[in-house]
């Protein structure tokens, strides 16, 4: 045995070393087309884009693209509109992801019950997530106006208005027409999810709470919730970093107006980049942003870790 192996360990030494390496870099070359798409695709646009955050980068003008340092950044923090916008973003993204959250799981509680045609009823929930975002934010549109659309007219017979008046036009109530819509849009998110999350749960455990005398809330609270709290965490964080850089339904139905009272920092990026032609702005904001949705996606991720920790 020991000669068999002494032979061996001779020949893998006689071995060339071109086909030692190859040997060696087998594993890597299977993942390098993977690797090199992520870089084509990702890395080198993030990079690009924070470059372009240190340079002026303007279409209109042939002499830019020189390099300007902070003050881009020093220009954002005396600009009033991205103020706005950034309260805005607040507001959109914690009443949208609130009210999805609630309705979605609400949903979804009832979803898991056994009824008939409860197949169909799922497949009916999921239909809004369906609809491309474009196409959505055109009907609630239409919809809010009172020339063509039931709503204005549906509150004024309900008496929540003093005459049928589009929401979008209010200053200070058009930031909820897109957040009605995008709540609409995105329930079957968390409905489908949490649903999903629902299933996997044992039943025993039901029945032994209500053995014990456990009623409905206590069994929600003791089991169902913390069953959900792992994927209510993911859920949410996705969530919410999505309808931050979600200004799709916001620019269909608004544009940003009026006065900019719809206006969030992603659709503010959309504006000082291809309405104003002004991409160094525009990626000096867009960086805001990634640090801020970054920072917040990092205490969401510490946060469920230490309940981990706890349980």
């Amino acid at each position: 045995m020991s000669l068999v192996a002494s032979s061996s360990r001779h020949i893998s030494g006689q071995r060339p070393l071109l086909q030692r390496l190859a040997m060696a870099s087998e594993p890597y070359l299977y993942v390098a087309p993977a690797l090199i798409l992520i870089v084509a695709v990702m890395l080198v646009p993030l990079v690009l884009g924070l470059s372009y955050a240190f340079r002026d980068v303007r279409l209109l003008n042939p002499f830019s693209g020189g390099f300007v340092g902070l003050d881009h950044f020093r220009v954002l923090a005396s600009d009033v509109a991205f103020a706005r916008a950034l309260k805005n973003t607040l507001l959109w993204a914690g009443a949208s992801v609130s009210l999805q959250f609630t309705f979605g799981l609400i949903l979804a509680l009832l979803l898991d019950r056994p009824f008939r045609g409860r197949a169909i009823a799922q497949a009916l929930v999921f239909l809004p997530w369906a609809v491309p975002s474009f196409l959505s934010g055109l009907n609630w549109a239409w919809m809010f106006n009172p020339v063509v659309g039931p709503l204005p007219h549906w509150a004024f017979a309900l008496g929540l208005t003093s005459a049928p008046t589009n929401l979008l036009s209010d200053p200070t109530m058009a930031m909820w027409g897109p957040i009605i819509a995008n709540v609409w849009w995105g329930i079957p998110f968390f409905a489908i999810t949490l649903l999903a999350a629902l299933q996997a749960i044992p039943r025993d455990l039901y029945e032994a709470a209500s053995i014990d005398g456990a009623n409905a809330v206590q069994r929600f609270l003791s089991i169902t919730l913390p069953f959900l709290a792992p994927t209510i965490a993911i859920t949410v964080l996705l969530r919410t970093v999505w309808i931050a850089n979600f200004a799709d339904l916001i620019i269909v139905m608004t544009n940003g107006g009026p006065a900019d009272r719809t206006q969030i920092v992603a659709s503010y990026i959309f504006t000082q980049a291809f309405r104003r032609l002004d991409f160094g702005y525009a990626s000096a904001i867009a960086v805001v942003l990634l640090v801020l949705l970054m920072t917040y996606s990092l205490l969401i991720v510490l946060l469920r870790q230490s309940l981990l920790r706890r349980a």
